[in-house]
Order: C-alpha cells, then sequence, then structure tokens
C-alpha cells in the first residue's frame, strides 16, 4: 500500500472513529436529558390541567393521552424514536409542534450568535495578536486589565450596563425587541452580541496572546529574523500560522457554547430567541420544549468539535504527523 493510500485510510478511520463517538456521545446525552426531566418537581398532567380540580378518571385519561402512564423506558423510546424522525413531541405551552416553536426563535438566536461570533474574532483574535507583538507595553497592559475584568464579568452585568449607556443615557440602540426587518435587527441585535461577546472575546484574547507569544519564542522564528527576513512576513507565515490551532479550537467551541449564554442576555434585552424560549420552558414546566433545546446544545458541542478535530491537522499540520506517529 503506498503512502498516499495508507493516510487516505487513516484519514476515513479517523472519520468513522468521530462520527461512531459523535453518535455513541448524543444516545447518551439524550437519555441523560430524557431521564433528568423525571427528576424535576411538579407533574406535566398538572400544568396541563392549568390549576383545575379534575376528577381522578380525567387525570388518568389525560394521563393516557400524553404517555405520563407508560413505563420510562417506552416513554424514552417512543421519544428517541420521534427524534430520529425530526418530532420532538408537542409543547405542552403553546399547543403546537416543538419542531415548529424551535423554528420560529431560532434565526434571532443565530444572528446573535453569528454578530457576537465575528465581535469575538476581530477584537479577540486581534487583541491578542496585538497584546503579543506588543508585550510589556501600555497597550498590552490595558489589554491584560480588559482581559481580567471582561472574563470576570457576567454576561447580565454587561448586559445592563450596556443598556444604560448606550440605550438608556445616548439612544443610539434599542434596548428591547428583535426588530422588523434585516437591518432593524440587526440595529437591535448590536448590544445583545456585544453583551454576549464580553466574556467570550476576553478568554480568545488570552488564548491568542499565549499562542502568539509561544510562538514567537520558538528558534526557527527567531533564526529567519536574524537572518533579515522581514518581520511581517515570519509573523505571518511562522507565527500566526501555527498559532492558528489552539486559537480556532477554543474559539469554535466558546462560538458552540453560545447558545446556552442566549438565554440571559436574550431574556434581559426582551429578545424572542431560543435562549429565552429555554428559560420560559423551564418556568413553565414544558417539558418537551426543554428536552429539545438541551440536546440541541449538546448536539451543537458534539459537532463543533468534531469538525474542529477533523480541521484541525488542515490548520496545523504537526498535529496530523504526531497522530500517525502514534
Amino acid at each position: 500500500m503506498t503512502a498516499a493510500a495508507k493516510a487516505a485510510t487513516t484519514r476515513a478511520v479517523r472519520v468513522l472513529r468521530r462520527l461512531a463517538g459523535m453518535a455513541a456521545t448524543l444516545l447518551v446525552t439524550s437519555f441523560l436529558v430524557f431521564s433528568s426531566l423525571f427528576l424535576a418537581p411538579g407533574d406535566p398532567a398538572s400544568f396541563l390541567i392549568k390549576g383545575r380540580s379534575p376528577s381522578p378518571e380525567d387525570l388518568a385519561a389525560l394521563r393516557s393521552q400524553y404517555g405520563f402512564d407508560e413505563p420510562f423506558l417506552v416513554r424514552y423510546w417512543n421519544w428517541l424514536e420521534g427524534v430520529l424522525h425530526g418530532d420532538f413531541g408537542r409543547s405542552y405551552l403553546f399547543h403546537q409542534d416543538v419542531s415548529s416553536v424551535i423554528w420560529s426563535r431560532l434565526p434571532s438566536s443565530m444572528l446573535l450568535i453569528a454578530v457576537s461570533g465575528l465581535m469575538i474574532a476581530v477584537f479577540g483574535i486581534g487583541s491578542g495578536i496585538i497584546g503579543a507583538l506588543r508585550r510589556g507595553s501600555r497597550t498590552d497592559r490595558s489589554l491584560m486589565l480588559f482581559v481580567t475584568v471582561g472574563a470576570a464579568a457576567p454576561a447580565f452585568v454587561a448586559a445592563l450596563l450596556l443598556r444604560s449607556v448606550f440605550g438608556v443615557q445616548l439612544g443610539w440602540f434599542p434596548t428591547i425587541g428583535n426588530g422588523e426587518g434585516l437591518m432593524d435587527r440587526l440595529h437591535h441585535v448590536i448590544l445583545p452580541a456585544a453583551a454576549l461577546s464580553v466574556t467570550f472575546t476576553a478568554l480568545v484574547t488570552r488564548v491568542t496572546r499565549s499562542a502568539m507569544l509561544d510562538e514567537l519564542g520558538r528558534d526557527h522564528v527567531e533564526v529567519a529574523l536574524s537572518r533579515g527576513a522581514p518581520r511581517r512576513t515570519v509573523i505571518r507565515r511562522h507565527v500566526l500560522r501555527n498559532a492558528l490551532g489552539p486559537i480556532v479550537t477554543v474559539s469554535a467551541l466558546l462560538v458552540s457554547g453560545m447558545l446556552v449564554s442566549t438565554a440571559i442576555v436574550e431574556t434581559a434585552f426582551g429578545m424572542s430567541g431560543v435562549g429565552s424560549l429555554l428559560v420560559q420552558s423551564v418556568d413553565q414546566l414544558d417539558f418537551q420544549v426543554v428536552q429539545a433545546i438541551v440536546l440541541l446544545v449538546v448536539a451543537a458541542f458534539v459537532v463543533v468539535n468534531a469538525l474542529v478535530d477533523l480541521v484541525q491537522p488542515l490548520i496545523d499540520p504537526r498535529t496530523a504527523a504526531a497522530g500517525s506517529a502514534r
């Protein structure tokens, strides 16, 4: 077998292993998510009757209608079978299919995450590069102060501060709602995206600065600079390129985790998204919606983690060589 064929076989096995791991992780997660909700206080049947006092016969009929009287494993299997066909059940609160409820809210959350991700990439990576190249300067110290404060600032604190300053006092941005139309939606999402991205930007700045400093201290970088190679070329080809591995890994995982953090920001700014839907569903014991959103969040983590693992050798060939050596 030629070297190219061996490499192709290794990549195929790697992909199959990752897919099998993703499937196993999602299966275990689905079971944990489904079973954990049985530990939550309250009875879904009690929510459906909305405080009325039905007869035992009516309550038994209601439980039978929604399958609450079936054994746990039977309920889990029926739910899992529906999920595999894209059916997450019916919302107790909205009296609609869970998929329809989530899909109607998903665009707002995706826009929020996309704008936040762009802010994180531009300001986080850019600040980390500047801090590494100007290590010890006043600019670097100012950036490290931002990193310390930003990493410790909860999203709701940033949301309240941004609303107060840029929304109420200055009146530059709206402070509530999703907006209508593309430009109005973008105008509405700026403040929530900034509040959501503060902590993540600080973390990406720290990772980028650390990765850049590690690469700047490599022998081949010092040799290239000592031989008169242009500093910009050395930084672009030998420093930034080799530092992209940890930067992309951390950035991708943070962005995938932002779906959870949207709950705080969307609630603070009165946005109608998946995050605020999760809060509302937990408060109203709408178990079907909670299960679907939690599974969606876990799936986002698993898929992004797998994609990063597969793309990593393309970004940094040294990881592929290390994997082949093992």
